[in-house]
């Protein structure tokens, strides 16, 4: 089974740069970016970024030289990124929400690294790092002094404009690279197929590691539009929903685990800042529709949901659909919709043979969207970028390890990972699907489970519950359980808690759920 994206025809140099220096020439005066009170014009924000692209040239870091950039969102962040790229660099992003720990864990999975863009607040954060460390602000003076010109440095489409960090299947951070083609590809899809334009603005609300808000930090520069920024390091669901309503904010693009928060947000204080939103583009973990139909269905909510799919290895996102075409009657899990522009999705098996409708295989991603692989990697994840044969003709895959089938009305949909999928009493279980069954059962506001070991090695499954009201008894909610799922998929033990927590992506932190199920019983001195 082969789902095929449109094709589109792209530029002879789709670059993604060349896009905001056009917008800089059109329209110098609109505003590019705001942030805490500040602005600069698209003609002030080209200027700067030229004078850092000069910066990096005349240091030697032009094309093929990587350029970290550790920085809290602020202008300096786009200047950093736009500078970089005007250099024919690709740009690595470092983000200070991450322990320093982390952080020093990253840095030794960089290879050739050429220097670190941090400011004051930052700096500490990649103090570990082997390379030179450059504070904007202090160089201010200095860069003033470089050409405010465009420089004349050629790029092109197969060039790699940024790599991100993405936890593979042995959970050491791999650092995966997006060429501008991929990038190019994708933001100029999401502006032709939605509409975007210079009056689409857009906040971005994740953390900058993150591969979603590589997409939502460039979108609006693509289409002319203005980029406003939080200036704060983590997430801030009150602040966001301050700047949603103080601006004619468009657009936002977000995990699954954020657009929840903005939910409630917005329906425990009466507010309508979310349903006047042009689109809200979301994804990256299963989703639980049960969480957002309610508020999705309030009357005058003229906010389009994009429920999309995709991998950072593949340009972040592959496929999207329309949320308001989900009806739960006619499919469990919400699709994830058709491929974006020159993209195919291949549904293969074990074998690599495709499937057929309605059966499930594994997803793999083609076309333009696929990246470069994994810089200085050679271990078992870079196997996965693979090349089959289609029609006599070589075709490079990505295989992502997400199951999913292809319905009769030619939407995608996602079940689960491959690699998740774990083995309780002998039986294969994948965890989402008692989420999305405790998703349904009345009192039950979000749901996560997670797997631990026993002391014998033994797996078992702990579900963590946010209730809508009281806490809900375990046996209840056992019980309750058994009507839909085998005894074999009811969690061994159930947890009332007040709130998920979060990744800094804007994710379900399991690992922090392991974490404190292992410390309530070690402070309760009882083995779990």
């Amino acid at each position: 089974m082969i789902l095929q994206g449109k094709r589109v025809a792209l530029p002879s140099a789709p670059v993604v740069h060349r896009q905001f220096e056009a917008h800089a020439k059109a329209t110098p005066d609109a505003v590019a970016v705001h942030c805490a009170g500040r602005q600069l014009t698209y003609a002030e924000l080209n200027a700067r970024a030229n004078r850092f692209a000069h910066f990096l040239t005349a240091r030697g870091h032009g094309p093929g030289a990587k350029v970290g950039v550790c920085l809290g969102y602020s202008i300096d962040i786009l200047v950093a990124i736009l500078g970089t790229l005007k250099a024919g660099a690709a740009y690595v992003p470092l983000d200070p929400a991450y322990p320093e720990a982390r952080l020093r864990l990253l840095l030794g999975q960089t290879p050739d690294l050429a220097l670190i863009v941090a400011s004051p607040a930052t700096a500490g954060s990649v103090a570990s790092a082997a390379v030179e460390v450059v504070d904007l602000e202090q160089w201010a003076d200095r860069l003033a002094e470089l050409p405010a010109t465009d420089p004349d440095i050629p790029v092109t489409g197969d060039d790699v404009c940024y790599a991100v960090f993405t936890s593979g299947s042995t959970g050491t951070p791999k650092l995966t690279a997006v060429r501008h083609e991929g990038w190019f590809n994708l933001l100029n899809w999401l502006m032709l197929e939605y509409g975007l334009h210079p009056g689409s603005d857009n906040l971005v609300v994740s953390a900058f590691g993150f591969d979603l808000s590589q997409r939502s930090l460039m979108m609006p520069l693509f289409c002319g539009a203005t980029q406003y920024l939080m200036a704060s390091r983590n997430f801030d669901a009150a602040l966001a929903y301050r700047m949603l309503t103080r601006h004619e904010i468009r657009i936002v693009h977000c995990a699954s685990s954020t657009l929840y928060l903005l939910v409630d947000w917005e329906i425990a204080r009466g507010g309508d800042a979310l349903t006047r939103l042009d689109y809200v583009l979301f994804g990256g973990e299963p989703l639980h529709v049960e969480r957002i139909a309610d508020w999705a269905r309030r009357p005058g909510n003229t906010c389009t949901l994009l429920h999309q799919y995709g991998v950072a290895e593949c340009t972040d996102v592959a496929s999207s659909y329309d949320l308001a075409d989900y009806r739960p009657g006619e499919h469990e899990i919400a699709p994830v919709g058709r491929p974006a522009y020159n993209t195919d999705l291949h549904l293969l098996d074990e074998q690599m043979r495709g499937v057929g409708v309605g059966e499930y295989g594994e997803i793999h991603i083609a076309g333009t969207s696929v990246g470069a692989g994994y810089l200085g990697g050679t271990g078992p994840e870079s196997e996965r970028f693979t090349t089959i044969v289609v029609d006599g003709e070589p075709c490079r895959l990505y295989r992502t390890g997400d199951r999913g089938y292809v319905t009769e009305a030619g939407e995608l949909v996602v079940v689960g990972r491959t690699d998740a999928q774990v083995k309780v009493r002998g039986m294969r279980i994948d965890p989402t699907d008692i989420e999305r069954a405790l998703g349904r059962l009345a009192g039950v506001r979000q749901a996560a489970v997670v797997v631990r070991y026993t002391d014998s090695g033994d797996a078992e499954l702990i579900a963590f519950i946010v209730p809508t009201g009281d806490e809900l008894a375990e046996n209840d909610v056992r019980a309750r359980l058994l009507e839909t799922l085998p005894r074999n998929m009811v969690p061994a033990g159930f947890v009332n808690i007040p709130e998920i927590p979060l990744s800094p992506h804007g994710k379900v932190d399991r690992a922090a759920l392991v974490e404190a199920y292992r410390n309530r019983y070690a402070d309760s001195g009882t083995t779990a």
